[in-house]
């Protein structure tokens, strides 16, 4: 359990209210009961200002009435993050080796090595390392200190991870990119595929999650990016740094894609496009060009067979020009009945 004022001694903010509130966890404004510690980010939830039985509230100032005591903050949202980090902080598993593990690289003393989890020969397991059951770690993959594994995640030889990433049940991580070349008869060759993936730190990875290696140079995934749950990522596609991607987004290969964007879910991008840092793609949407210019981009247009499709974005495009055009034609028209 913590204080008000042992909370904002370490976070920041100013208290208003009883300093030595105690709270033990936090909460929705709605659900919340006393020793809780909810939170106020959409000034659309206001009204719940007044009914909530939380113990104190973080918002932003100015404080409104409602809750006994309050934390004022400019940022409600993250500091409630970083509280509820506090209040949950993850379980540190014992450090060893189970005893059906298959070990055959190097693992720290500090690593925690769950059941039936193989380390391939030559992979470098960091200090506090946490790989947890079923585990397959490939040759020559390095791990950095702090990092976590999930059960049944696969890492394929030859990738690394940096310090202190998540990587969630499921996730395949080095696995073969979608490259064939094709026979005169429609027959397909594989082109195998020799890069690898490098994950940078402070990296989270969502359940059932592919990332492809490289079927050159390597796919690459810069520190902070954050990816949710069965989002595909293709070979040789590059992800800049704090970049945030919803559940189902699929990106072809070889794009590349700024620092701190986000991408909604179930979002598309196609491959070999560049997306400029600061973007923020909404779901659903259909990236099909380049994006050069930071801002918000959103929209996709209906199936059609693909010639058809052609000719009617080609003039989907011109849609404001045409909508002048014809409010000029029906000014002419008007002042011609007029005449008349």
């Amino acid at each position: 359990m913590l204080r008000l004022d042992q909370i904002v001694a370490r976070l920041g903010g100013e208290i208003v209210g009883a300093a030595d509130t105690v709270i033990s966890r936090v909460g929705t404004l709605e659900n919340s009961g006393p020793g809780d510690l909810a939170f106020l980010a959409n000034p659309k939830y206001r009204h719940q200002l007044s009914t909530t039985r939380a113990a104190a509230v973080i918002m932003a100032p100015p404080m409104v009435d409602g809750p006994a005591a309050a934390i004022l903050t400019p940022q409600p949202y993250l500091y409630y993050a970083r509280v509820a980090q506090w209040l949950n902080p993850s379980p540190a598993p014992a450090p060893g080796v189970h005893p059906s593990a298959v070990v055959e690289g190097e693992v720290a003393a500090t690593a925690s090595i769950g059941p039936n989890v193989w380390i391939g020969p030559g992979a470098a397991i960091g200090a506090d390392v946490v790989i947890d059951a079923n585990c397959s770690i490939g040759a020559e993959v390095e791990i950095g200190a702090g990092t976590r594994l999930a059960a049944n995640v696969a890492v394929y030889a030859g990738s690394r991870l940096g310090a202190r990433c998540l990587v969630h049940s499921g996730a395949v991580i080095g696995s073969d990119g979608f490259g064939f070349a094709r026979e005169a008869d429609g027959a397909w060759v594989k082109i195998p595929q020799v890069g690898r993936v490098l994950i940078g730190d402070d990296v989270e990875i969502g359940a059932g999650t592919t990332i492809d290696r490289g079927a050159l140079g390597d796919t690459v995934i810069a520190d902070g990016v954050k990816l949710d749950n069965q989002i595909q990522v293709g070979h040789n596609v590059r992800i800049g740094a704090h970049t945030a991607m919803a559940g189902c987004v699929g990106i072809a290969g070889s794009a590349v894609i700024g620092a701190r964007c986000t991408v909604g879910g179930a979002a598309v991008i196609l491959g070999h496009l560049q997306i400029a840092d600061d973007v923020n793609i909404s779901a659903g949407t259909l990236v099909a060009k380049s994006i050069k210019s930071p801002g918000t981009y959103s929209g996709t247009v209906p199936f059609l067979e693909h010639g058809e499709w052609l000719k009617n974005f080609s003039r989907l495009r011109h849609l404001d020009a045409m909508a002048d055009k014809i409010r000029a034609l029906e000014q002419r028209l008007a002042a011609l009945e007029k005449k008349s």
